[in-house]
């Protein structure tokens, strides 16, 4: 692999942030908005009630946060493609000397570097306003947010590889596909409450287990081994099946022109 050609696409990503003010404002936005919302409401909710809510607010901010991780990791990989779709830069990048793992490891650490601010912005800001530390999660905070970020990079080539191959018009597919998953990802609510159908759904996907996992420590139990054993599992066979798709898709669109859908006159 050339790391050379890594580092120049990471910069390349990177100024298109340093060099716009409302790229970067909007990075940090959505997610303080989310932040502000699930976490006034949780309150709210545990001021009416009868001290039958005491850990909703842990749940949840704690939930949020981890689920901005997984969004922002599939976020660094469909939006560097869009990135560059929008400048019109996406033939260039495949017709240079790129091997697809290059530019994969790239979007990969553009992906870190979102992830990097908007959890150190959120965790501060959850510890400002509500008292709550992400960090209360020990030692298992490091083992859910890798498997988080695994699972966020799968999806984010198999966005990509699905707007590869049906072009401009599968855009909204970058931001659509977290959000197809999470009523099934148990993110905000335990599995027991979907139904039984949903439930089998549901424990296919790594983060389901993450998030299963995260309650089950802030509520005082120790690191449940069996979920986090899960959650390697399926990303594991996650991310095999998104890198032979990704891969498989680029291929595709090389041989039949699909990448001319993106060229605008």
């Amino acid at each position: 692999m050339n790391y050379e050609a890594v580092l120049a696409l990471v910069r390349r990503y990177v100024f298109l942030y340093t060099r716009s003010k409302i790229r970067l404002v909007e990075l940090i936005f959505w997610p303080i908005v989310d932040l502000m919302v699930w976490g006034y409401l949780t309150v709210y909710l545990q001021q009416q009630g009868t001290g039958g809510l005491p850990r909703f607010i842990t749940f949840l901010i704690g939930a949020m946060i981890l689920w901005d991780v997984l969004f922002r990791a599939q976020q660094g990989v469909a939006l560097s493609f869009l990135e560059d779709v929008w400048t019109r830069n996406v033939i260039n990048v495949f017709v240079a000397p790129v091997r697809t793992v290059e530019y994969v490891v790239a979007t990969y650490l553009v992906g870190c570097l979102r992830i990097a601010l908007t959890f150190s912005v959120l965790s501060l800001l959850a510890l400002t306003m509500y008292e709550f530390s992400i960090f209360s999660l020990g030692i298992a905070l490091a083992p859910f947010f890798a498997n988080l970020l695994l699972f966020g990079w799968a999806l984010g080539m198999i966005s990509t590889a699905l707007i590869v191959r049906w072009g401009p018009a599968a855009e909204s597919l970058a931001w659509a596909v977290p959000f197809i998953i999470q009523p099934f990802a148990a993110v905000f609510y335990p599995v027991d409450v979907l139904p039984p159908l949903l439930q089998v759904l549901a424990r296919w996907l790594p983060c389901t287990h993450i998030f299963e996992g995260m309650r089950s420590v802030l509520a005082g139990h120790p690191m449940p081994l069996d979920n986090l054993l899960w959650a390697i599992g399926l990303n594991a066979s996650w991310l095999a099946i998104a890198g032979w798709t990704f891969v498989h898709m680029l291929k595709v669109a090389r041989l039949r022109g699909f990448l001319n859908k993106f060229v605008v006159a």
